[in-house]
């Protein structure tokens, strides 16, 4: 797989019969609760993961101008501190939020090169909701689970 893309996954069912193997694959993604995010690569591993928790998630491909929203409104540094162009700045070699996005579409960045940031989002839940046929139904039939492609972008911009 040569195309390489940035991903993001959102978790959007919650614990209640939910099979062990399944919730440790999803706490592998970090995906501990409902409406938290992560932005992960589609490499192979990634994508067995994916293909296993797909009922309880929904994914695709994450553009620069929504990456670069999450982090500025929702990236959080430990001690729950928001993300800020001053912390980039001091810590890493980017001068500004869109400077390393540009550089993490890339891949010649990655979210671990700045220190302190912790890797999921917290996201609210949708405005106006997941639309259509409700979180147990997969998005290719009208529910919210499953594959999106780039129409996760306009999930996540009702989220942030």
């Amino acid at each position: 797989m040569t195309d390489k893309k940035r991903i993001a996954i959102v978790r959007v069912r919650g614990r209640v019969h939910v099979g062990k193997d399944i919730e440790d694959t999803l706490r592998f993604l970090n995906l501990t609760r409902i409406n938290h995010c992560v932005v992960v690569d589609n490499r192979k591993e990634y994508m067995g993961m994916i293909k296993k928790v797909n009922d309880y998630v929904t994914w695709g491909e994450i553009c620069p101008d929504t990456l670069e929203k999450l982090l500025e409104n929702r990236g959080r540094l430990n001690g729950n501190k928001p993300l800020t162009e001053e912390h980039l700045k001091k810590n890493t070699k980017y001068k500004s939020i869109e400077k390393f996005v540009d550089d993490f579409m890339k891949f010649k960045a990655e979210l671990k090169d700045i220190p302190g940031l912790k890797p999921i989002f917290r996201l609210a839940p949708p405005r106006k909701g997941y639309d259509r046929g409700g979180i147990k139904h997969p998005y290719s039939v009208g529910g919210a689970l499953g594959y999106r492609g780039e129409r996760i972008n306009e999930l996540l911009e009702r989220m942030i």
